[in-house]
């Protein structure tokens, strides 16, 4: 009986080990592989949104016709 329990208790070791060591292996590997991906492939800086006010790029007419298109949709819908 005590070597049915030794050898019992052998076993949970070894597999614990075993689980073990395979948990810290998987831990070095998503470190690693964190680095790797934080070392080549690095966050872009944040572009700084831009102003909703400022419309220098468009044209005054283009303006003008969304203007005029939002507020025939709006007095067609109230």
């Amino acid at each position: 009986m005590t070597e049915e329990i030794s050898l019992g208790l052998e076993l949970m070791f070894v597999g614990m080990g075993i689980v073990f060591l395979f948990l810290t292996m998987l831990v070095i590997a998503i470190n690693v592989m964190s680095a790797l991906v934080q070392r080549f492939f690095p966050e872009a800086p944040p572009v700084p949104p831009a102003h909703p006010l400022i419309t220098s790029n468009l044209d005054k007419s283009v303006v003008a016709a969304i203007t005029a298109a939002v507020h025939q949709h709006r007095s067609k819908h109230k």
